[in-house]
């Protein structure tokens, strides 16, 4: 485990960890495999949480603890991806937009969650370096990886929320590769968005009779 913590080069004065660069580079393969809507982004996900949790684990509790949420999400992921196999015509998770009480409650969790934790990591300083931004990241990621398993398209505006805050934080305390990927899981999620969008647009559209599926 320390050589995995160990140095792997310096890149613009900032010292890139392999276990940094190795979990997140499985996080980024991750999203791209998210985006294809292929089952296989939920091991690459439990994959990239275990090596970010030996990365995390021993001096930074809290951020180890959410990469053991994301490895329990990621296999609710996988079995949700499983029973939804087929839906689509193509033979993929079919994907469609949360209904008003979805993301009500989804945003409800969001909040609530996100105060629950950072008050947690107020009362335990050894948690977590920030509480509020990671706690902000920890629920934030909790939510998306929901969403992506219950096949919503929020699940991409879940995501740009998230790095709207992780990017900075990640520069600020140290993990420069994780700053990095995230600045590309920006444009992943971009992309990813609209072949979603585009995709719940066309399941939702009526196919008029006599015509090609």
């Amino acid at each position: 485990m320390n050589t995995l913590n160990s140095e792997a080069f310096a890149l613009f004065g900032q010292h890139i960890l392999w276990s940094d660069m190795v979990g997140n580079l499985f996080g980024l393969a991750a999203l791209a495999l998210g985006w294809r809507r292929s089952i296989w982004t939920w091991p690459v996900q439990f994959l990239a949480g275990l090596i970010l949790f030996g990365a995390f684990f021993g001096h930074l509790t809290g951020s180890a603890g959410k990469q053991a949420v994301v490895m329990l999400v990621a296999l609710y992921g996988w079995w949700q991806w499983q029973r939804g196999k087929g839906r689509g015509e193509d033979g993929h998770i079919a994907v469609r937009f949360a209904t008003w009480r979805e993301r009500a409650a989804m945003a409800a969790a969001a909040a609530a969650g996100t105060v629950a934790v950072a008050l947690l990591f107020k009362a335990y300083p050894t948690l977590s370096w920030d509480p509020w931004p990671d706690a902000y990241i920890f629920v934030g990621t909790v939510v998306a990886m929901y969403a992506q398993a219950r096949g919503m398209v929020e699940f991409w505006f879940a995501w740009l929320l998230v790095d709207v805050v992780g990017v900075p934080l990640n520069f600020a305390n140290g993990y420069a590769f994780s700053g990095f990927v995230y600045v590309i899981y920006g444009a992943l999620v971009l992309w990813g968005l609209r072949d979603w969008w585009l995709r719940s647009r066309a399941a939702a559209q009526p196919t008029l009779e006599g015509a090609p599926a």
